[in-house]
C-alpha cells in the first residue's frame, strides 16, 4: 500500500533496511504508547526507544498520560494509540478529551488500524497525524513516526485522496453553529455522540453531573434540537 508524505510519494517497494546504521536522531519529544496489549506495546516502546533515542512510556488508557501541568515534557509528545479492536470514533473522542483537558502540544497517530476502516477527513482535521495498518512492518512504522516528528502527515494514498477531494459534511449553517459552541460544549457533544451518560461525561471531564446538564441545556438550544438522541445525530453529522 503506497503512502504519501507532505514532501512526496513513496511506494512500499522502497523499504528501510532492518539493520539501520543511522537511526532516527533524538528529539525533545516523549513517546506515549496507549493500549491494553501491554506486552506487545512494551516491545514496540523498546524498539522506538532504541531507534530514536527518545523516552517511550506505555499506558493502558490515554487519561493516564501525565498532564502538561505536572510534566512539561508531556506538552511535547507523540501519542501512539493502539486501535486493535477499538471503535475509531470512540478513540477520536478520547484523544480530543485528552488534548482539550491537558492543553498539550501532542501529535497523535493511530496504529493497528484495520485496512477496511472507514476513513473520514475529520480524523485529520481533528489532529490525527498518521495511520498505521495492522500489517505494516516495523521499518515502515519507524519511518512513519519519523515523518510525523518532522511535522508531516503519514497517510495512505487513498486517505490523502479523500482529504483532498472529500467535501465537508457541514453546510454553512452547521459550520456557523459549530463556531458558536464552546470547546467544553463541543467536547460534551462528542461524548454524547458515542453514547456516554451524564455520569460518564462528568467523570471523564472532572465536572459534576449538574454541570453536564447545564451544558446540555445550552447545547440543545444552540444546535436547535429537542433531546439527547437528536443531539447525538447532529454531532455525528457535523462534528
Amino acid at each position: 500500500m503506497p503512502y504519501i508524505e507532505q514532501a512526496g510519494i513513496r511506494d512500499t517497494n522502497i523499504m528501510v533496511s532492518k539493520k539501520q546504521k543511522n537511526p532516527c536522531p533524538p528529539t525533545e519529544m516523549t513517546f506515549y504508547i496507549v493500549g491494553p496489549r501491554r506486552l506487545q506495546n512494551e516491545a514496540i516502546a523498546s524498539y522506538l526507544a532504541n531507534n530514536t533515542g527518545n523516552d517511550c512510556e506505555v499506558f493502558e488508557n490515554i487519561s493516564q498520560i501525565p498532564s502538561g501541568d505536572s510534566n512539561p515534557i508531556a506538552q511535547k509528545s507523540l501519542v501512539l494509540c493502539d486501535c486493535l479492536g477499538k471503535d475509531l470514533k470512540r478513540q477520536l473522542t478520547e484523544v480530543k478529551t485528552y488534548t482539550n483537558h491537558n492543553k498539550s502540544k501532542s501529535r497523535v497517530v493511530f496504529f493497528n488500524v484495520s485496512k477496511d476502516m472507514e476513513f473520514k477527513k475529520k480524523f485529520v482535521l481533528k489532529g490525527i497525524h498518521g495511520f498505521f495498518y495492522k500489517h505494516d512492518s516495523l521499518d515502515i512504522f519507524l519511518k512513519g513516526v519519523q515523518a510525523v516528528l518532522n511535522g508531516k502527515l503519514w497517510l495512505s494514498r487513498e486517505m490523502m485522496t479523500k482529504c483532498i477531494f472529500e467535501g465537508t459534511d457541514n453546510d454553512k449553517s452547521s459550520k456557523n453553529i459549530c463556531d458558536k459552541l464552546t470547546d467544553r460544549q463541543t467536547e460534551i457533544l462528542a461524548l454524547i455522540a458515542v453514547g456516554a451518560t451524564n455520569e460518564e461525561i462528568a467523570g471523564r471531564l472532572f465536572i459534576s453531573p449538574h454541570t453536564v446538564k447545564t451544558h446540555l441545556y445550552k447545547i440543545f438550544k444552540k444546535i436547535n434540537v429537542p433531546n439527547r438522541v437528536q443531539a447525538a445525530l447532529w454531532a455525528a453529522k457535523n462534528l
